[in-house]
Parts: structure tokens; C-alpha cells; sequence
């Protein structure tokens, strides 16, 4: 991770920034999580997407933290509408896009996390194919004495999405219920997972 990106997601963990955080959502007691469990940098290439979703809502690894705020910071200069690649978060009824935000440069969107707060990027990317869509995603919890229920993230498919579409995205969901599951019993992080897929390629390279 470039120094300068390190250095802004830890004035974003900040307790400063968390104050500034639990003013503006109404929530006390918010911790930034150390480990970016499903967080840091995101990028998507020409083409990527992400169905439209409702977030896990218990840190894999610690079951007694629940999700509360969502933090998405864009790192996108020149970005042209053309391009596609916004944000878009959708009724709790999953009946319609409410807002359709689109990924400039310095923009910030701040949302809780819910069981019903369904957002995604479905549009696949159209732009060249030497322009990223990059962010940086941060989420914030709350220490809970009762532990939550674990719930992996929540795909959902959208009223257009054609049948095979829709047969998909529940795979996907199902999977990703697996994986979640997996990595909160044996108590793996998602660098571990990512660690292991790079050897797998080079392996095979």
C-alpha cells in the first residue's frame, strides 16, 4: 500500500476522525477496525461490477463487534459519467435506485450498515481499459456485550435482472455465506485468503 494512502486510512481510524464520525451518524462508542476485514483499497477494472448488496453485519473475526457505518472515499480524477461505475443504493424493498452517486474524485459517502441498507455498483465499468476505478473503503463498529447473529453479505438481484442473472447473484450470495462462515470459525482474515490466491497464480504461471 503507497505511504500516502496508509497515512489516510489511519487519520480516517483516527479517534479524531471517529468523533467527528459518531456526531454526524448519532452512534457512540465507533472503532475503526485495524485489520480492514473486507476493507482498504478497492479497485475495479473495464468491465468489473458489483451487485447491488447489503453487508455483512458482524466482523468475521471478532463476533462480538457489530457494523455499523460505511465509509467509501473516491480516488477517481477525470472521472467521466460515460464511464459508468456509480454507486447506486436502493430502496429497503429493493423496488428502486434512490441515489445514483457517481465516483469523482475526493467524494465521500458515508451510510449505516444495516440488514436492509442495499447499495452495489452494477453497471459494468466502461471505461478504458487504463482507467481504474479505485476508493477506499473503511467500516466502523460497535463492541456489543451480546453477541450478533453472523450474517454474510446480502446480494440481491434487481427487478430488470433477467433469470440466469438472478440464478447467479443467489450463488454468489450462498458462496459467499460459505466463505464467511469459514473464515469466522477458523478464525482466518482475508490476507491469509489473499495470500494464498497469489501463490496459487504463481504456481500456475
Amino acid at each position: 500500500m503507497p505511504n500516502v494512502l496508509a497515512s489516510l486510512i489511519s487519520d480516517l481510524s483516527s479517534q479524531d476522525f471517529i468523533e467527528v464520525l459518531q456526531k454526524l451518524t448519532g452512534i457512540n462508542n465507533l472503532k475503526a477496525d485495524p485489520t480492514l476485514q473486507g476493507g482498504g483499497l478497492h479497485l475495479t477494472k473495464t468491465g468489473g461490477y458489483l451487485n447491488i448488496h447489503a453487508d455483512f453485519t458482524v466482523h468475521p473475526l471478532k463476533r462480538d463487534w457489530r457494523r455499523r457505518v460505511n465509509l467509501l472515499l473516491y480516488l477517481n480524477s477525470d472521472w467521466q459519467e460515460s464511464y459508468e461505475g456509480h454507486l447506486e443504493l436502493w430502496s429497503k424493498d429493493m423496488k428502486k435506485c434512490v441515489h445514483r452517486i457517481s465516483p469523482q474524485l475526493n467524494r465521500c459517502v458515508i451510510f449505516n450498515t444495516d440488514d436492509d441498507s442495499f447499495h452495489g455498483v452494477p453497471a459494468p465499468l466502461k471505461s478504458p481499459t487504463d482507467v481504474t476505478r479505485n476508493s477506499v473503503a473503511l467500516y466502523y463498529y460497535t463492541d456489543e456485550t451480546v453477541r450478533t447473529k453472523l450474517k454474510a453479505t446480502n446480494y440481491r438481484a434487481r427487478p430488470r435482472n433477467q433469470d440466469d442473472k438472478r440464478f447467479l447473484i443467489w450463488l454468489d450470495k450462498i458462496f459467499v455465506a460459505c466463505y464467511t462462515r469459514v473464515k469466522s470459525k477458523l478464525g482466518i482474515s482475508d490476507q491469509i485468503i489473499g495470500s494464498l490466491l497469489k501463490k496459487t497464480r504463481k504456481n500456475k504461471n
